[in-house]
């Protein structure tokens, strides 16, 4: 695999931090929004966004026509009861204030969560049989997807647009980000959207210019603070 201490960020409730470091993450340093290959450290969970719906996009990113919402609002819902264990997309969030979080339970401890985020623009999430709570806070509205890749799957892409979909919402190739100048850009290719470390192809906090190849097989790729993506090749 590529580089090693890489990190992406996960999110903090309050102001503690979640934190799995690999015994490899010794260079590790702040990268974006998201879950890291080697360590995970902590953006600020931000309640009270305004929330602009994002229905009516169909997976390639398309207008469409409107869909019915799994998950209305902000609240903390259970699994199997309120919402069904599969994949959900929340899109629109222009704010980065957008909070989601898997619970292996209702007890609020940090120890309780199993994957979180805090979303610029798109997210995807897989909500788990064995998954207690799911919470959302500031978010658009999330709606159920389909599991195989639908869409027109384009060549270009925002480079803080959150997550795109290998296949649907972009094709896989080689991209180019250019112009991150601060260093603030992370980007991730992923094997699903559990959010977990073994979630995570590989990654990596850029400065300048980026160039990394998507693969066919990559389920998912995230994209945080960069310059915009194109693909050439």
């Amino acid at each position: 695999m590529g580089m090693k201490g890489k990190i992406a960020l996960g999110a903090v409730v309050g102001v503690a931090v979640i934190a799995a470091v690999s015994a490899n993450a010794d260079d590790s340093k702040n990268g974006g929004s998201g879950s890291g290959k080697d360590a995970s450290a902590s953006t600020a969970h931000r309640p009270g966004a305004e929330r602009d719906s994002g229905a009516g996009k169909d997976s390639g990113g398309k207008a469409g026509a409107k869909r019915k919402a799994a998950v209305e609002g902000d609240g903390e819902f259970r699994v199997g009861s309120d919402i069904k264990p599969g994949t959900y997309r929340t899109t629109g969030n222009t704010d980065g204030m957008c909070y989601w979080e898997r619970a292996k339970d209702a007890s609020g401890e940090m120890d309780s969560i199993l994957a979180n985020d805090n979303v610029s623009g798109t997210s995807y999430v897989t909500v788990k049989a064995g998954d207690k709570l799911f919470k959302s806070n500031g978010c658009a509205d999330w709606e159920a997807v389909a599991g195989k890749a639908k869409g027109s799957p384009a060549s270009s892409m925002d480079g803080d647009g959150g997550m795109f979909k290998v296949g649907a919402d972009i094709a896989p190739g080689t991209y180019r980000s250019a112009g991150n100048s601060d260093g603030s850009c992370y980007w991730e290719r992923a094997k699903d959207a559990e959010h977990g470390l073994d979630s995570i192809i590989a990654n990596n906090n850029v400065k300048g210019t980026a160039v990394v190849t998507i693969a066919a097989g990559d389920a998912y790729f995230k994209t945080t603070g960069c310059g915009n993506w194109k693909k050439t090749a």
